[in-house]
């Protein structure tokens, strides 16, 4: 068996006739699993960045905006309309990170749990392992400690 992890994760890909989304990217195919979902995680950062910085601009541009001074109505009409325009577009990128904190949970959830159970195995045989080389270490220094009184003791 191949040293490389491998991945449950599916990997679509266009039809030959298909022109949409054409990207200059390596092909998915000649992509080992690791590079692939370090691909996949840079997308889903990438992603979340860009909604989150949407979502920090709004704040600061709507924060801007509720100065106070003096305003004629055509000020007051102007930066409301600006406001109510921010406030959709954070409406919108935050309903874009809710789904994408949905699409997460669903990948977390239906990933490889064959990986998951093997690494807790090992991270359990490992502990075992542990355990035993400890309590083989207490049973030598208990001996040691008890020939020592012995020995202290018939000397006395």
């Amino acid at each position: 068996m191949s040293d490389v992890p491998q991945t449950d994760v599916s990997r679509p890909s266009a039809l030959p006739t298909a022109r949409l989304l054409q990207r200059q990217t390596q092909p998915l195919v000649d992509q080992n699993s690791d590079e692939y979902l370090e691909a996949i995680e840079e997308e889903w950062n990438r992603r979340v960045d860009v909604e989150v910085e949407t979502l920090v601009d709004g704040m600061v541009d709507i924060v801007a905006l509720a100065g106070i001074g003096d305003k004629d109505k055509f000020r007051v009409a102007q930066e409301a309309f600006q406001a109510q325009c921010r406030a959709e577009s954070m409406i919108r990128a935050a309903n874009s990170l809710m789904s994408t904190i949905h699409s997460m949970k669903l990948l977390l959830l239906l990933s490889d749990e064959a990986q998951i159970a093997k690494r807790r195995d090992a991270e359990l045989r490992g502990a075992q392992t542990e355990k035993v080389d400890a309590q083989k270490k207490v049973a030598e220094l208990l001996d040691e400690l008890l020939l020592s009184r012995k020995a202290h003791n018939h000397q006395a």
